[in-house]
């Protein structure tokens, strides 16, 4: 695959892959300095933490994209499951876990899908699934939906960081 082939937003998919790869590094820029009381802090009970965001991102790529990136190049139009990813934070405690070790295990496991699509070809990219809720997908879209999903959360937790940066300027003005 050359740098040239381009995804629908004009964008080359090797910049597309790199914006992936970095997604754990920009989140570990977001909640630096952040205590763990700051980290599992909510807005309402409707949306998610910093660290909530982190461990749903890490289970989403363990259980969701992993899986259908593997089962599309091995299987021949495979029908991949939805994630639901608010089922899976009601069930798992994550504001019980550890930041560090979400993220490190995030990073480890998104740094191996990247590696993987890569490796792929122009060919490979084209293979298809059928995904729950969406309809027809090429492992080429599965990634531009990482991405739009990343950003998604990053956005959330930037505006989190934000907020809690609002919080702190003002009780030291108040002191």
């Amino acid at each position: 695959m050359s740098d040239e082939e381009r995804n629908p937003d004009g964008a080359p998919f090797a910049a597309l892959l790199d914006s992936l790869y970095e997604t754990p590094n920009r989140l570990a820029q977001l909640t630096a300095g952040l205590s763990l009381a700051e980290l599992r802090l909510k807005n309402s009970e409707d949306e998610f933490s910093a660290l909530e965001n982190l461990c749903h991102l890490r289970d989403l790529e363990l259980q969701g994209y992993t899986p259908r990136i593997n089962r599309m190049l091995d299987e021949s139009g495979p029908a991949l499951a939805d994630f639901d990813g608010a089922r899976m934070a009601a069930e798992s405690n994550y504001n019980s876990e550890q930041p560090d070790v979400a993220l490190q295990t995030f990073q480890t496991v998104r740094r191996e899908n990247v590696e993987k699509l890569r490796s792929l070809t122009e060919e490979q990219l084209e293979r298809e699934g059928m995904l729950e809720g969406v309809g027809k997908i090429t492992l080429r879209r599965l990634a531009e939906m990482m991405r739009e999903h990343d950003e998604g959360h990053l956005s959330a937790v930037g505006t989190l960081r934000q907020q809690l940066e609002r919080q702190r300027s003002y009780q030291n003005r108040e002191r």
